[in-house]
């Protein structure tokens, strides 16, 4: 069998909706360089459960083979379109069954022999020969196969009229609307065939897709009400670069575009040409598309067009859109900082596991009822199982938390224990002798009320706290940089700032001049946040555990049988302000209990790999590590988020050799057992328990090492966290590398302590604690700081 070819493997059987980079991962098998997870990668411990999953077994005929041919034409055609109507009056030689993307074609069938010479003629009359070459026979498992299954899909989701939207597909036909808010929710779903386990399975979730119930047009015209003419073309740029923008669905294209620009000196009455003649916008939405531009006088808006042209040929350049058939999709800054829109929203898009599951079996139900969908998949011979996966997972026993001298068992469904920590004194509590909070005028009674009650918490948890000095400022950012630079000392332990607004420019110019020019813990409260005086205990002693953090203080821990062991969080931001650059924060472990970290993070230019910037910070760690214990870790585990779809083999390949040789490098003789797993939030996998007859999420603590994972990996599912609202999303961890020998039971336990350890929150989160420390630092320097911080901040939790 020929190998597919170079060009082929490049980028071949795609559609609109760009390349889909997370079947490039699935070329990266891992597994087979890890001898002690060869046999098995699952683990033992915890009780088993019964679960439901989003994923649906593909079934195909036995020895079902996919036939690859190239096509050639003679003389070239250069329009797919035409290529594709010359090949396909041959019908009667190529079988009714047939996907061709413009030089490749894929038969279900063999065609008699290996070289087949077709002849067809232009409407010109023009002779073209056409041959059809057999380069390969595909198993319904090849990588070629997995793309074809997925474009055959997104061919039934098309015939349930559907409608592609950026990569997903939305019903039009059955909107959500929100009229109070001028949105509209289409409901879709996301799905993915993919080689599981044990079989080749389609995993889907439900997706909702927010559009805005107004045009671009509507907006810049209110926006130009609102702001007046002479500073309307600065906030109208502000405003729309960057957003993404739906094409009229009905009548027009139904295609995403970002704003990329804004064509001031374009309106509809300007021309293009259009083969040899020129056509005005105006003319051509009429003629095109039936449309008629109400207002001639609107600028235009550019789109820069990130699709490759034919090949051999420039990209096409950029779009030129009319505002009056845009529609604007997502939520603005402040509609997400608006509670009751969020709340509207949640009602329609928070389904419940019930509900996910109940919208699951409809979308089933509707393929096997359509006759045109179920047309199309026999003629492959394909077929999905019309149920959802049921397999068996292990929920892991409770952990138990050691605060001080005392240890405890918290509520294992709610995964909190805020409640029964309450009233114990810390495992250490840093003495607050030196401090300020400052405060508007305005948030005068609120500030004492507050020094009052931390007073009040301060004591049962350890914390002897002395009076702070109460600095009052006017409400303008250029008072509170002044208030801070006239009296922040070297010996000033935590500055508290309440903010009378959540207005971004005020809360920057404190974190900046306190993490970069004057290294100070501080902290940050929202009056509002204060306002209420039922809830003030509670809110003050979330405040006083912060402050205790970011001095250095520990608040609780939990058994980690392992010595020795140093765990490393690595997580990355792109900012966009300071000129696209990107931050990567490595937060590492300084002793046993997880309760005392190292942090360090760096700017790195746009284009720059992630870890030639971490190789110092990686050091740095270990040195700390050596300063703190008297000897380095003799095991490393390194746990990597943000790694996007299609980034794996770069993390294989490139970054793990080069976090191994920043380590080995560090001293002589020195070569630490060093385990690397990338952790993923964003995917698609959902997880449902039936509890007393009820489906339900699974209990905190689940964990699915079986028929869902991928057979190149190392790799498995844990549900950590709890949730009030909608349903639960697993995390998925990768082990990459692991020359520790370390069980996959044991990596499965001591993934999950560490889900315990985020001392932000007094409970479990979604993942290990150095990754979302990791993510807050990064956040932190991307959003409001712009710089590196302050090296005498590293031992410290500062950005919590």
């Amino acid at each position: 069998v020929l190998q597919i070819s170079a060009g082929f493997q490049q980028l071949k059987i795609t559609e609109r909706g760009g390349r889909r980079r997370d079947l490039n991962d699935a070329g990266v098998h891992t597994r087979q360089l890890m001898e002690h997870v060869k046999e098995s990668k699952t683990g033992v411990s915890g009780s088993q459960i019964q679960l439901h999953a989003n994923f649906m077994r593909l079934l195909s005929r036995p020895q079902w083979v996919l036939y690859q041919y190239h096509v050639d034409f003679n003389p070239p055609i250069e329009s797919r379109r035409l290529r594709s109507a010359l090949l396909f009056h041959h019908d009667e030689t190529l079988g009714k069954a047939h996907t061709f993307d413009g030089a490749i074609l894929f038969l279900p069938h063999r065609l008699h022999n290996t070289e087949t010479v077709l002849c067809s003629e232009t409407r010109q009359g023009e002779k073209v020969q056409i041959t059809v070459r057999l380069t390969s026979e595909l198993s319904p498992a090849s990588s070629v196969c997995l793309q074809f299954y997925n474009i055959i899909f997104r061919r039934i989701l098309r015939m349930l009229n559907m409608q592609q939207v950026g990569r997903h597909y939305y019903n039009p036909d059955d909107p959500l609307n929100i009229p109070q808010h001028r949105l509209t929710i289409w409901p879709g779903f996301v799905t993915n065939i993919m080689q599981y386990e044990s079989s080749i399975m389609l995993c889907t979730d439900v997706s909702h897709k927010v559009l805005r119930s107004e045009t671009v047009l509507d907006f810049m015209t209110t926006l130009k009400q609102q702001c007046g003419d002479q500073r309307f073309p600065d906030a109208c740029t502000k405003e729309l670069v960057g957003l993404i923008v739906l094409t009229n669905v009905i009548q027009y294209n139904n295609k995403t575009y970002r704003i990329d620009d804004i064509a001031w000196d374009h309106t509809p009455n300007n021309t293009f040409k259009r083969g040899d003649t020129e056509i005005s916008f105006k003319d051509y939405y009429k003629t095109q598309y039936g449309l008629d531009i109400t207002d001639g006088n609107q600028v235009l808006l550019i789109s820069q067009v990130r699709r490759m042209g034919p090949a051999g040929a420039p990209p096409p350049g950029p779009a030129l859109l009319v505002p009056e058939f845009c529609y604007l999709t997502g939520l603005t800054n402040k509609m997400r900082n608006d509670f009751n829109i969020m709340k509207d929203l949640a009602t329609h898009t928070r389904l419940t596991p019930e509900q996910r599951e109940s919208r699951l079996n409809r979308f089933i139900t509707n393929i096997s009822r359509n006759a045109e969908a179920q047309n199309e998949l026999s003629t492959w011979g394909l077929s999905f199982e019309n149920k959802l996966l049921s397999l068996t997972g292990r929920v892991l026993p409770a952990e138990r938390i050691v605060q001080g001298s005392r240890t405890y068992e918290y509520n294992r469904i709610a995964a909190d224990w805020s409640k029964e920590m309450r009233g114990l004194p810390l495992i250490s509590s840093m003495p607050l002798e030196s401090w300020l909070m400052l405060y508007t005028r305005r948030n005068s009674d609120v500030a004492h009320a507050l020094l009052q009650t931390l007073n009040k918490v301060a004591g049962p948890m350890g914390i002897r706290m002395q009076r702070a000095v109460m600095l009052e400022y006017e409400d303008h950012q250029e008072s509170l940089l002044r208030a801070l630079q006239q009296n922040v000392r070297r010996e000033t332990q935590m500055v508290v700032v309440i903010l009378p607004t959540n207005r971004k420019d005020k809360y920057d110019c404190v974190k900046k001049y306190l993490c970069v020019d004057c290294p100070t813990p501080s902290q940050c409260v929202l009056s509002r946040t204060l306002s209420r005086p039922q809830a003030l205990m509670t809110v003050a002693t979330k405040i006083a555990l912060q402050m205790n953090c970011k001095m250095g203080g520990e608040l609780w821990s939990i058994e980690i049988p392992l010595s020795g062991l140093m765990v490393v969080g690595i997580d990355c931001y792109h900012d966009t302000v300071a000129g696209k650059r990107s931050i990567a924060a490595l937060v590492a472990s300084l002793n046993k209990g997880m309760s005392r970290w190292f942090s360090k993070c760096v700017l790195q230019d746009r284009g720059q790999e992630i870890i030639d910037a971490l190789k110092v910070p990686l050091q740095a760690a270990l040195k700390a590590y050596l300063k703190y214990n008297n000897s380095l870790p003799s095991r490393v585990i390194v746990y990597r988020d943000g790694v996007g779809d299609g980034m794996l083999q770069s993390v294989v390949n490139y970054e793990v050799p080069q976090i191994m040789q920043s380590i080995i490098t560090l001293a002589t003789d020195y070569t630490p057992k060093l385990t690397v797993v990338v952790v993923k939030k964003r995917i698609t996998s959902r997880f449902f328990a039936r509890i007393d007859s009820k489906l339900a999420n699974p209990p905190p603590g689940t964990v699915i090492d079986t028929e869902v994972t991928r057979p190149e990996w190392y790799d498995f599912f844990i549900v950590s966290q709890a949730v009030h609202m909608g349903s639960v999303s697993p995390t998925h961890y990768n082990v990459v590398f692991d020359n520790s020998g370390l069980k996959p039971d044991h990596m499965q336990r001591l993934t999950y302590k560490l889900c315990h350890m985020y001392y932000n929150w007094q409970g479990i989160v979604r993942v290990p604690a150095p990754c979302q420390y990791a993510h807050k630092l990064a956040f932190l320097v991307g959003q409001s700081i712009h710089r590196e911080p302050n090296v005498s901040l590293e031992d410290f939790l500062y950005y919590l």
